[in-house]
């Protein structure tokens, strides 16, 4: 038999199929190779294969993701870096990333066209509000297997609630204090909708570029969707787009046509990954 596994409880795991949940276990020669909430399995007995994975994530470990749901919202403030490094993460690894600002109800307009800006091009952007179950727009991107991601205390479990209406994810609560939450959530599984399954992670708070990216720093504008179409304008096929010199780059951000924010992280990531 073929199936999803969704769950994994210590030794056992929870193979989601045709007909049903089964709670089995794996052949010593799986456990060996890694197994993966995510992965596609066949089975009699015991798991004895894992499918060809689309990609496979190691913090948290989750497999066959298709879709990243990055959320944040103005409080706490957000740390774009961090989000740039999630949306690489993303086209590094095949899986499609969505902006979800949440917390509807503290979002000014400025606010929320700042961010359509910055990701013009980059990354659909979506509203939500956890708190009054304004969800429908995030509702209709759960395709496949899903996953939320971002900093904490802007909402990540609260929404995954607001979605299937129950405490379905533990919530923790905002520090007023530093403005942080602490993280609550401590194992990885799917929780299915109509169209696809939702991942309740541990998130990517400590997201390591150098250790999770595996590009190198000649590698990462080609990563930039908004970039591709000025890099044609540069001189010399392996410039950096960091010195002014002949650089298609920067001339398109001194001409307005690149979001300045978006360089100024790009060259971040850049000398984390020199």
């Amino acid at each position: 038999m073929k199936g999803l596994v969704i769950k994994k409880n210590a030794g056992l795991y929870d193979v989601e199929t045709a007909n049903g949940i089964v709670s089995i276990k794996a052949s010593g020669n799986v456990k060996k190779a890694g197994l993966y909430v995510g992965d596609y399995v066949g089975f009699d007995e015991v798991i004895n294969k894992v499918y060809e994975r689309k990609n496979h994530l190691i913090r948290p470990p989750l497999s066959n993701l298709d879709k990243l749901f990055i959320v944040f919202s103005s409080v706490p403030k957000p740390d774009y870096v961090l989000i740039d490094k999630l949306i690489l993460y993303c086209f590094v690894n095949g899986i499609e990333p969505c902006l979800v600002l949440n917390k509807q109800d503290l979002l000014d307009t400025d606010f929320i066209n700042e961010v359509k800006n910055i990701y013009k091009g980059v990354a659909k952007v979506i509203v939500t509000s956890a708190h009054n179950k304004s969800i429908e727009a995030l509702e209709h991107e759960i395709v496949g297997i899903s996953a939320f991601a971002g900093q904490s205390a802007v909402g990540k479990s609260s929404l995954i609630n607001a979605l299937f209406n129950n405490n379905q994810a533990e919530v923790g609560n905002l520090s007023k204090k530093v403005e942080r939450g602490k993280q609550t959530t401590r194992m990885t599984c799917l929780y299915k909708k109509e169209k696809g399954y939702i991942a309740d992670t541990a998130g990517f708070s400590l997201l390591d570029a150098r250790l999770v990216l595996n590009i190198t720093a000649q590698e990462l504008s080609r990563y930039y969707p908004d970039f591709l179409k000025f890099i044609i304008n540069c001189k010399y096929r392996s410039c950096l787009h960091e010195n002014s010199e002949n650089c298609g780059i920067i001339e398109a951000v001194k001409q307005g046509k690149i979001n300045k924010t978006r360089y100024d992280n790009y060259l971040k990531i850049l000398n984390e990954l020199k």
